[in-house]
């Protein structure tokens, strides 16, 4: 056994994240960590790679025992990571942002570019990315950058590669490639612990597994050997069905009217990101919108938000009277909320408390608002969102995955909006806040509101909506009543033509 961990346990102000766990990962093998987000996944990784120290227990590498001071410590020894919240720095090029902290210098101690970017090209092709040394990692998609990630932690030439959601922005093919990658690793010798939220991508990568539940080991074992039901049931404790969603017996009036919808490239003159856009919405609905990664299904809900107004051109109708967002505020005046898919960049402030993020949206609305006000509203939304916390003075940088989305929710709920945008609103998180957030979305739109959901994820859309709007190379290329189409339309719907 290369790594073990031994009776480990950390706690945090009001929360024991682990509890006594005693662990091993093996080496010529895919480990992956399974669990709710809150069961302590992230707490251990950030353990194994010397950013908390441990309470108690021990850390056992090549049967010695072992201790991280820092990041530079667990590096040293060979433990590298690829995070699922990016690291890079986008004002860099992707050979600075490969070589930062550990540059290469000539004998007279200037920097050797030429030998670096020769090196980058080197670390580029190994996970399969065409790109220009030289070119600003700002610039790329969220799954090119995802694969830098990943081509920096191979770099380092470590023995264990931790793996936090790799794959969580990739697309198919992009996923494809890394487990192709990751099989290679397999190959050398090296100990690969990964971790996922994704069953279908973990019975067919993974070789052991090891299940969390609140911060205490549950169980070990082949993947060979188990299945998805009871590893569902080892993670949260019982089964867990995300039912369908039935139609709406009656949708109501369309809340919503996208005409010829059209925005402009930042960067390319005459080339735009989206373009001959047209769909409404009607109360009570979900509609979906799926598409691979680029289709352009961030840009849209962003336009529909008012944060392109400079760059974009379209007819926008809301409650049947014509209108123009020039602003996110204008938006929300309207009665719109936008769930962001980057929930710690875009969704919240992680250095304030839960009461503080919730009461964002409002605080223009209402310059006066009070202590005391702000906290009643935070407790209302803990206790009907169900989210995890210690109280409402809680850092929202201290909470799980989950449990940070539900404080998003709260957040735009709390503006009481008519129309819920919604981009990739489960990303990320385990099974069971998933499906705390599905039955909330059912809920909402039986009380009246409507929703438009991006996800990347065929199954979720299939399951919570009523009609689907497909998009490819920024454009909507079909659109289906959910209960009258089935995965291979929509996927082939998806495809560049």
């Amino acid at each position: 056994m290369l790594l073990e961990v031994q009776h480990i346990s950390k706690s945090f102000p009001g929360v024991k994240a682990l509890d006594d766990v005693s662990l091993s990962f093996y080496p010529s093998k895919i480990n992956a960590i399974l669990g709710e987000n809150g069961a302590g996944k992230s707490t251990l990784l950030k353990i194994l790679t010397g950013v908390y120290s441990p309470d108690q227990g021990t850390i056992k590498l090549d049967g010695k025992e072992v201790r991280f001071e820092n990041i530079a410590d667990a590096q040293e020894a060979g433990i590298s990571i690829i995070h699922q919240e990016l690291s890079l720095i986008p004002q860099l090029t992707i050979s600075e942002n490969l070589f930062l902290g550990r540059e290469i210098r000539t004998p007279f101690g200037f920097l050797a570019s030429a030998e670096m970017q020769r090196q980058t090209l080197t670390a580029l092709a190994r996970v399969h990315l065409d790109l220009a040394p030289d070119t600003l990692v700002g610039k790329l998609k969220v799954g090119e950058q995802q694969l830098i990630e990943i081509a920096k932690a191979l770099m380092t030439d470590a023995r264990v590669i931790l793996m936090d959601e790799p794959t969580s922005a990739l697309s198919d093919a992009e996923i494809e490639n890394l487990h192709g990658i990751i099989r290679g690793l397999k190959r050398e010798g090296k100990t690969i612990v990964y971790i996922s939220h994704k069953m279908e991508e973990l019975f067919r990568i993974v070789d052991h597994y090891v299940v969390l539940r609140d911060g205490n080991f549950m169980g070990a074992g082949s993947m060979d050997e188990t299945n998805s039901s009871s590893l569902i049931q080892m993670m949260v404790g019982r089964d867990v069905q995300v039912q369908e969603k039935t139609m709406a017996e009656t949708l109501g009036s369309e809340v919503l009217i996208i005409e010829d919808l059209m925005l402009r490239h930042p960067y390319i003159k005459d080339r735009n990101v989206l373009r001959d856009i047209s769909f409404s919405l009607r109360k009570r609905e979900i509609l979906g919108i799926f598409g691979l990664m680029g289709a352009g299904r961030t840009e849209l809900l962003e336009t529909i938000f008012g944060l392109h107004p400079k760059m974009s051109s379209y007819t926008l109708i809301v409650d049947g009277q014509s209108t123009l967002f020039n602003s996110p505020q204008a938006a929300i005046t309207h009665g719109l909320a936008f769930v962001t898919e980057d929930r710690k960049e875009e969704g919240l402030v992680l250095g304030m408390d839960i009461s503080s993020n919730i009461s964002l949206p409002n605080i223009s609305q209402t310059p006066l608002l009070k202590e005391k006000k702000e906290k009643n509203l935070a407790r209302e939304y803990i206790g009907s969102l169900g989210i995890k916390t210690p109280s409402e003075n809680q850092l929202c940088g201290n909470l799980s995955g989950g449990n940070q989305q539900k404080v998003v929710l709260a957040k735009w709920l709390s503006t009481d909006p008519k129309i819920l945008l919604m981009d990739e609103p489960t990303r990320g998180i385990d099974i069971k806040a998933k499906q705390e957030i599905y039955e909330l979305m059912k809920q909402l739109v039986k009380d009246g509101l409507s929703i438009i959901l991006v996800s990347s994820e065929i199954p979720e859309i299939m399951a919570l909506t009523d009609r689907i709007l497909v998009m490819s190379e920024g454009k909507l290329t079909a659109e289906f009543i959910t209960s009258q189409t089935n995965e291979h339309e929509i996927l082939q719907a998806a495809l560049p033509k």
